[in-house]
């Protein structure tokens, strides 16, 4: 199926690494011209480095701190220089983990800052040429947390959940101006963040790693964790023209981990 993505720019949040590096390369082997932004440039550098020549021609690399509103306005004024960008995948990091009693005011607001207003900015300047252009893409990472809450990830839950109101309401915004809006919510995918993650209920319930990734698994009807590379064709799907009629929409990624219809 061809996806209609050669003649596009994407840009990619938080593409040094996981969800995002897999999204960024999909994006790549579908002909697309590529803005890959994160923190760390040397990670996004070196994956860049191993393409093809024309491929890796096709890929820019630029500096992103969600947490800084004005490192968010120097890409973005880095990208409406170039053309913008047809296709926005907003994806950034998750908080620490914790429960809700206890969690300070500052770590609520400091989160909602990063994960959620930052890009709530970055999608409101980046979104008037798509709509000049009448054509569109804005894919959101979420997390299935915004279904069902994933125990002892508070903040992530939270923020999440109100990012994806966001979300929601700007598709009904934009939807007749051929723009399509849409989340994607990644269940239990093999990645540093899931790794981590791991680790912590490890440490927590004094278990060892490779036995809380045994009851992970023994949870996802499909009895194993997904790739990055699974999750980056549901995205890339959305982000071409085939997806035209699908916006407002909250798509799970989850092995079929979130039991609810």
């Amino acid at each position: 199926m061809d996806l209609g993505l050669s003649d596009k720019r994407v840009l990619v949040l938080g593409a040094s690494k996981g969800l995002g590096q897999a999204i960024a390369l999909a994006m790549v082997a579908e002909g697309a011209t590529v803005m890959a932004a994160a923190r760390s440039v040397e990670r996004i550098e070196a994956w860049r480095g191993a393409l093809p020549p024309e491929a890796a021609a096709r890929v820019s690399v630029h500096e992103v701190d969600l947490a800084e509103i004005a490192s968010v306005d120097r890409l973005v004024d880095a990208v409406l220089a170039a053309g913008g960008a047809n296709v926005l995948i907003n994806n950034g990091g998750g908080p620490a983990p914790g429960g809700v009693v206890g969690t300070p005011t500052e770590a609520w607001n400091k989160g909602f800052a990063s994960m959620a207003a930052s890009l709530f900015h970055l999608t409101d300047r980046l979104i008037k040429p798509m709509i000049e252009k009448r054509w569109g893409r804005i894919v959101t990472i979420g997390s299935s947390g915004i279904e069902q809450p994933i125990p002892n990830l508070a903040i992530s839950n939270a923020i999440r959940a109100s990012v994806a109101g966001w979300s929601k309401s700007l598709a009904n915004e934009v939807a007749e101006h051929g723009i399509t809006v849409n989340m994607v919510l990644p269940g239990r995918v093999a990645t540093e963040r899931v790794e981590s993650l791991d680790q912590n209920r490890a440490s927590k319930t004094n278990q060892s790693i490779d036995a809380v990734r045994l009851q992970s698994r023994a949870e996802i009807p499909a009895k194993r964790y997904g790739t990055p590379e699974e999750f980056a064709a549901v995205v890339t799907f959305l982000a071409g023209t085939p997806a035209s009629y699908v916006t407002g929409s909250m798509i799970r990624v989850d092995g079929g981990a979130i039991r609810s219809i």
